[in-house]
């Protein structure tokens, strides 16, 4: 990770970045294909799929009633698979939650989630390259009770790690993406992040002297993600409930007018039925957006972020913004409204739910769980 001084002074940014070696992205391709057989296998009741993930000789190391370290043969675990007709939906939603490859062995952490059951399993993997192959040689796993139910929500960002083309550091807000993620989180949805170039996200304004902030910087599950956001070519629409544009000095730059994201969202929200929703300088991220009618989303509509009125307009920064938030609003038939400075403030309009500042992304998500749940 690297610490670059913020524009504020009082704040740090810190990119979350990972070193590349020749070779590296191609492993982490094929374990995560040898992953997904596993996930998909046991998902819908493949076990042929299923070998195919596992060496021949690879064991589980599993616990039952009586037995905690019980050994199980893989041969043996995917023939529990085809006691059903290949295909059938076994309730079990799988996700690759990060990974560690170190030469030709690798360990890898994946999460499934069985919401009828309210359950939530971790599967730890020992992997490795045999024959130019990557195996899994040995799973163990843990469950605990959870309240994960299968929702997802799409958190899309800046992969901006200077403002405009200067040398002044942008980054994410680190409290708009843990608030917002906590509370998600605490409602049983799953997080996905996708920025315009995938990889790592440059963050700001982190101050480990608050609790949340605390919480999640030494998040591994969380600041992998963070280090590998999706791109947009990787995202399924479909798969989402909501998207949430999180704001930050970056979020200025990237997103308005990049025509996959932009899509991504009018699909969720359009054919899904979905919500769009934004905080701070994320609002920059949806002003452009537009419906399959030709008409700006935002037209009509109550809508906030942060304003051009509490902006440093004198400061360096703000000379590189290539828009307005308030005034793109407003040119496009919006209603752009702020509270006071340094107050949460929210707006919900339809399946439209924008926020001013860190301090609104808690209530942001709480609308939108509202919202869902109806």
């Amino acid at each position: 990770m690297t610490i670059l001084s913020s524009i504020k002074g009082a704040c740090i940014l810190l990119a979350a970045t990972t070193i590349s070696f020749p070779g590296i992205a191609t492993d982490e391709e094929d374990i995560r294909k040898t992953l997904n057989h596993y996930i998909d296998g046991t998902s819908f009741s493949r076990p042929a799929e299923i070998n195919q993930a596992f060496h021949e000789t690879a064991n589980l190391y599993l616990t039952k009633k009586d037995e905690p370290h019980w050994i199980v043969p893989s041969n043996e675990y995917a023939g529990w698979f085809g006691r059903r007709t290949p295909g059938t939906d076994t309730g079990r939603i799988g996700e690759i939650i990060s990974m560690d490859i170190a030469g030709d062995t690798a360990t890898a952490k994946v999460e499934i989630l069985v919401p009828g059951r309210k359950m939530r399993y971790v599967d730890q993997f020992l992997v490795k390259k045999l024959d130019g192959e990557w195996k899994i040689i040995a799973k163990t796993a843990s469950s605990a009770p959870a309240n994960n139910h299968g929702g997802r929500v799409l958190f899309i960002l800046s992969s901006q790690a200077f403002h405009g083309s200067s040398d002044l550091p942008a980054g994410a807000s680190f409290s708009e993406i843990v608030n917002a993620y906590d509370e998600f989180k605490k409602h049983g949805y799953t997080v996905d992040f996708v920025t315009p170039e995938g990889g790592s996200l440059p963050l700001s304004y982190i101050n480990t002297s608050i609790d949340m902030h605390r919480k999640y910087i030494y998040d591994s599950d969380l600041m992998y993600a963070l280090a590998h956001t999706k791109k947009p070519e990787d995202i399924k629409p479909a798969r989402y409930k909501a998207v949430h544009y999180v704001g930050g000095s970056n979020a200025m730059y990237g997103v308005a007018d990049n025509k996959a994201l932009q899509d991504i969202s009018m699909e969720i929200y359009e054919k899904h039925g979905g919500i769009i929703s934004s905080v701070c300088h994320g609002t920059a991220g949806i002003v452009n957006l537009k419906t399959s009618s030709g008409t700006y989303l935002v037209a009509g509509k109550k809508v906030v972020g942060y304003p051009e009125d509490y902006e440093r307009q004198t400061a360096e920064y703000f000379k590189q913004f290539p828009l307005l938030i308030g005034q793109s609003v407003q040119n496009h038939d919006g209603d752009f409204r702020f509270g006071p400075r340094n107050q949460a403030f929210v707006e919900v309009d339809g399946r439209l739910i924008t926020g001013q500042n860190h301090l609104s992304s808690r209530l942001v998500v709480q609308k939108i769980v509202e919202a869902l749940d109806k």
